[in-house]
């Protein structure tokens, strides 16, 4: 498992729309090459989306849970995965802003994919963090 903090100048509320926006993902994670939401409901997201670097692309099924604005649950039960989970928190700074914390804990079934992509996935998690913060500054401004 790997664990993110750290803290943005937005609300919980901004930070927890860029995330749940899976759509765009594409237009500022360069790893995700597609992004469609299949049904959404109030407090959940089904998602394909599809990861890719030159050499492979994958395509994979999630489900997120939305608790708008402090959390969101993602897992995939995609046959790909032996396990895979993210999970969101913003938590209002008393200084102002928002602390966000980023979890990723996930393994491919597949060894060769797990050596290909498993490691940079992992190590993805600080790129996650800084990308979905310059987005923040894009869209709302550098508060």
């Amino acid at each position: 498992m790997r664990i993110e903090r750290t803290h943005v100048n937005h609300t919980p509320a901004q930070l927890f729309d860029l995330v749940a926006d899976v759509e765009r993902f594409p237009e500022f994670l360069p790893w995700v090459v597609a992004a469609h939401v299949r049904r959404r409901d109030a407090q959940t997201l089904w998602t394909d989306m599809t990861m890719g670097t030159r050499f492979i692309r994958r395509q994979f099924s999630t489900v997120a849970h939305l608790d708008r604005p402090h959390r969101i649950d993602i897992s995939s039960h995609d046959p790909m995965f032996e396990r895979f989970e993210q999970k969101w928190t913003f938590e209002p700074d008393s200084k102002g802003g928002t602390t966000v914390e980023y979890r990723v804990d996930f393994k491919f079934r597949s060894r060769v994919l797990q050596r290909l992509i498993g490691a940079s996935f992992s190590d993805r998690a600080v790129e996650m963090i800084h990308a979905f913060r310059h987005r923040a500054r894009v869209i709302y401004g550098p508060h």
